[in-house]
């Protein structure tokens, strides 16, 4: 059986807390949240050397000590990644994966929420949780995607998206307007037997490209496929998408690496395509 994602809404939630706030209710309910992940020991602990010296030693709490105490009082809690110090004092972060939680340093306390810097105005939480789920651009399938390129076509943009989702179909209509970049358009069809139907007959037509936007922009259902054709690159993003945890759709992704979910602003896109190419 082909990896199916979660069926998802219509867009991916910009709340970059809401997974972790799954992964503390699970925990809380005794029900382990990913089989494959065991009862974090102590020894499962990462703790990068820039942050060891601020930590303090198990005696008084510290990374050692919240692994117990989470194993010891939330056995359905996952594996845990890696326990860092926050500009808070006596506050850690506790990733799982590519959460984040907080606790104190006896894990008495365990916060799900975000820290926002009110000298600087930034959301620290976001801006970790932004790094975490960055992707590496140039290992991307591109040859699983078809391409639209406008302009020159210098900057590039992949966007996983399903004929089916109205959101994705706001975000074409801003993409036409931009200039000087190639779309790589992965077909996600998590929305129904219809989107894989109509992500089949976008795929198998002689020019995807026009046949998508007449659909997403001026409502032209693509014809029907007759004869065969070969839908593995369809199969191949839903297990990619899978892996990569893209939950909704539309998923943008920068050759930067960074991930942004949800129909965009025509203009915080152009911003972000100007950011990553001014990276590369």
């Amino acid at each position: 059986m082909n990896p199916v994602p979660p069926p998802a809404g219509p867009h991916e939630s910009s709340a970059p807390a809401v997974l972790g706030a799954l992964v503390l209710l699970a925990a809380l309910a005794g029900a382990a949240v990913v089989a494959s992940r065991t009862v974090p020991q102590a020894a499962d602990f990462v703790v990068p050397p820039a942050h060891a010296a601020a930590l303090p030693s198990p005696a008084g709490g510290g990374p050692e000590v919240i692994a117990a105490n989470l194993a010891q009082r939330l056995p359905g809690f996952p594996k845990i990644d890696e326990v860092r110090a926050t500009p808070i004092a006596g506050l850690y972060e506790v990733r799982v994966g590519s959460d984040v939680l907080y606790a104190d340093a006896r894990a008495d306390h365990v916060i799900q929420g975000q820290i926002v810097d009110t000298r600087t105005r930034e959301n620290l939480t976001e801006a970790r949780l932004e790094r975490l789920s960055a992707i590496d651009f140039s290992a991307l399938p591109l040859a699983d995607a078809f391409v639209i390129r406008q302009g020159a076509g210098s900057r590039k943009l992949v966007v996983f998206a399903d004929p089916n989702c109205g959101y994705c179909k706001r975000l074409e209509r801003d993409l036409v307007a931009i200039d000087d970049v190639t779309v790589y358009t992965f077909l996600y069809p998590i929305l129904g037997p219809d989107s894989r139907t109509k992500s089949r007959d976008v795929w198998c037509a002689a020019d995807p490209g026009k046949v998508w936007r007449d659909w997403m922009i001026d409502g032209v259902v693509p014809a029907a496929v007759d004869g065969a054709c070969d839908t593995g690159a369809i199969e191949r993003t839903l297990a990619l998408g899978q892996r990569m945890r893209v939950q909704g759709t539309p998923a943008l992704f920068f050759e930067d690496g960074t991930r942004k979910p949800g129909a965009l602003p025509r203009a915080q896109v152009e911003q972000l395509l100007a950011a990553a190419a001014g990276k590369s």
